[in-house]
């Protein structure tokens, strides 16, 4: 357990991120994770592992603030995503003056169900996390029976829905975004490049619907087990099938340099390679001179790079490409905290505002199903960096 210290002074540091993307959670104007069947591992940051989030021993006795729990894994393979998600939750306390809630952070990789039980005992009112789709669901039924919402960091739409808010990137929504803007450059027919488990099944299903939806002609499908044997196998038969004119690779970038030169050994050497947000973990995609041209949906950039320098001035490291999930879910949970009276329940409905939210990431609400919308920009693979050639929109249509 962790807690996290508020300094008023820091908010003087503060590089303006709430002022440039109205980080304060203004209303925005109508208009995933490693999980069970984890997507190759994250890439470990520039520098050597950050220290733990500041602590300080015990827990005070507060009367005239709510308490907020950060359900991250502090130990263990997964420990540098958590601590940067509990860094950056402690940033937004402190960049935006959090003076109605206190945050702990909680261990899940010592047992998210006892992680859970422990923040109820202390009086925590609203969970941010776990990051696992196993621990969510572990912690869910907890959080159910003492009517405390939990605010996931996993990207496992399954795991959503009473009481629990996913609010990791979603493949699905990577997909069709990705899938309409290449209609919108006439791109007709469609292939996919699928890995075998969870991840894979959830991304053949978005891609089946986005083209269906977009009015294009999906031609060709194949699935491989991540060995670079089934991985060639299966570009084999893809490009046996049916001519494309783009392919979606529906796993990490590092994959789809493995698969694309094969791509074009075969008739559809031309056709454009498409990716997911998994691509956003990536730290050197210019590098990749075989994904050059190719096209991926994530959340914008722009906020997060503050974030990202202000980070590393204070923690002298670089944050897991995740840590902007911790900030914005305190940014959230510090506009809800106006109208949460010490000592009573969350007020739930604040998290499902039809109108939604601006973070650090952009645009986002929370659909009746417990998942975030997100407005996402499509990015391009050049020489130079990686280009946004259809930016996300500022607002949602109802």
């Amino acid at each position: 357990m962790a807690e996290q210290l508020h300094r008023p002074q820091a908010r003087r540091s503060f590089l303006g991120i709430a002022a440039a993307a109205g980080l304060a959670l203004a209303l925005v104007g109508c208009q995933v994770v490693p999980d069970r069947q984890r997507p190759p591992p994250l890439p470990q940051p520039e520098e050597e592992p950050e220290q733990p989030p500041e602590t300080i021993p015990g827990l005070p006795r507060d009367e005239t603030r709510n308490r907020v729990a950060v359900l991250v894994p502090l130990t263990g393979p997964n420990a540098g995503v958590g601590r940067s998600i509990a860094n950056a939750a402690n940033l937004a306390l402190l960049d935006a003056g959090g003076e109605r809630i206190r945050i702990t952070i909680y261990d899940t990789a010592r047992g998210a169900e006892a992680a859970a039980n422990e923040a109820l005992g202390q009086g925590n009112g609203l969970f941010l996390g776990p990051l696992l789709a196993e621990n969510v669901e572990a912690v869910a039924p907890i959080a159910r029976r003492a009517r405390v919402p939990v605010i996931a960091f996993s990207n496992d739409v399954a795991v959503a829905g009473n009481g629990v808010y996913v609010m990791g990137f979603n493949p699905g929504q990577s997909i069709e975004r990705v899938v309409k803007h290449a209609r919108s450059q006439n791109v007709e027919r469609f292939a996919g490049l699928i890995p075998s488990g969870d991840y894979g099944q959830r991304a053949s299903q978005a891609l089946i619907e986005a083209v269906e939806k977009s009015g294009g002609r999906m031609v060709a499908m194949q699935t491989y087990d991540r060995s670079p044997a089934s991985l060639r196998a299966a570009v084999t038969r893809l490009n046996g099938q049916s001519e494309y004119d783009a392919v979606l690779i529906a796993d990490s970038a590092r994959i789809a340099v493995q698969a694309a030169p094969l791509i074009r050994s075969g008739p559809s050497r031309n056709a454009r390679i498409l990716g997911t947000e998994l691509w956003k973990t990536e730290t050197n995609l210019a590098g990749q001179a075989a994904l050059r041209g190719a096209w991926f949906a994530a959340v914008p950039d722009a906020m997060f790079n503050q974030l990202r320098t202000r980070y590393r001035a204070r923690y002298k490291v670089t944050p897991y490409r995740l840590a902007s999930l911790g900030y914005d879910s305190v940014l959230l949970t510090m506009r809800a905290a106006r109208d949460w009276r010490v000592g009573r329940v969350f007020p739930e409905a604040a998290i499902r505002s039809a109108e939604g939210f601006t973070g650090v990431d952009g645009a986002f609400r929370f659909g009746r199903d417990g998942v975030a919308d997100r407005a996402l920009e499509v990015q391009q693979i050049n020489a130079d960096g990686v280009a946004a050639v259809s930016p996300a929109p500022k607002s949602f249509e109802r």
